[in-house]
């Protein structure tokens, strides 16, 4: 884990994502000290410029809600979202791959036909769906999109599987009278993730898109600020204030980007290389 860290450290890419991701961070811990109130309440009058308040410093939207607290505040729901996704698609991949590649047969069989019918179904088109007959709150996002997320772990995890099931320690196992769910969870499991937990950034990168597209299609949680409902409520006067959209779609980029790049670091990183240059 050192020489990891030590290699990601050394990563051009992997510094730049770290760098970006922990000031999203720091925005998302720090917007309920700053910023302790209802982030959608009306604090001032609407349309107020940016700078032109001390304690308005982005201005105000529409209906006279604070810019800057949406904004801080909307970091903790894209991180959120995009965290609780992974966790919730790589177990649930991980589960079903393990299974599917230790069993073998006719379970292997049914479980990957399972994942070809979800893989059938875009995404964003299967989250969509979901949200619109199950209702939109937050558990209910983080679900939909993890409907459409844990397929590639789950067929990355069999693959795995299909090869350390073969390998001497597990027959070792077999042979002492290991019960079958104790080999998979402490013999094949821990060696077929590590693959698979480099597609973690892209399932959060996907997610906080995800989640954003569907605010602003005005199925995101109206309960909670987010940077998708940020940027749909700022498109109705983009031309006389372009920064309503702006500002939110700016946390949406250094987020997709911040991740991609750790991501890319920590690939390196695992492979045993210093950079890519």
């Amino acid at each position: 884990m050192k020489r990891v860290a030590g290699r990601l450290m050394r990563s051009p890419e992997g510094v730049a994502g770290l760098c970006l991701l922990v000031l999203l961070a720091a925005m998302a811990l720090a917007a309920p000290l700053l910023f302790p109130g209802d982030p959608l309440a009306i604090v001032g009058r609407p349309m107020t410029a940016p700078f032109t308040d001390p304690a308005l410093p982005l201005g105000t939207d529409r209906l006279g809600r604070d810019v800057a607290a949406g904004l801080m505040h909307g970091a903790q729901t894209s991180l959120l979202v995009g965290l609780a996704t992974a966790l919730v698609a790589l177990t649930a991949g991980a589960l079903v791959g393990t299974v599917a590649g230790l069993a073998g047969g006719l379970v292997d069989e049914a479980l990957m036909r399972v994942v070809d019918a979800f893989q059938i179904v875009p995404g964003f088109l299967l989250a969509l769906a979901f949200v619109s007959v199950a209702g939109a709150s937050l558990p209910v996002i983080i679900l939909a999109i993890a409907l459409g997320a844990w397929t590639g772990p789950a067929r990355l995890v069999r693959a795995e599987v299909l090869s350390i099931r073969e390998r001497d320690y597990v027959s070792a196992a077999r042979v002492i009278g290991m019960h079958p769910a104790e080999i998979a969870l402490r013999e094949v499991l821990p060696n077929a993730l590590p693959p698979v937990l480099a597609l973690t950034a892209v399932i959060v990168a996907t997610a906080v898109l995800v989640e954003a597209a569907l605010s602003f299609l005005g199925l995101g949680d109206p309960n909670v600020v987010t940077w998708g409902s940020m940027i749909a409520e700022g498109r109705n006067v983009l031309r006389i204030a372009p920064h309503l959209s702006i500002v939110p779609g700016l946390g949406l980029v250094a987020t997709v980007l911040g991740v991609y790049l750790l991501g890319e670091g920590l690939a390196d990183a695992m492979a045993g290389r210093k950079g890519r240059g």
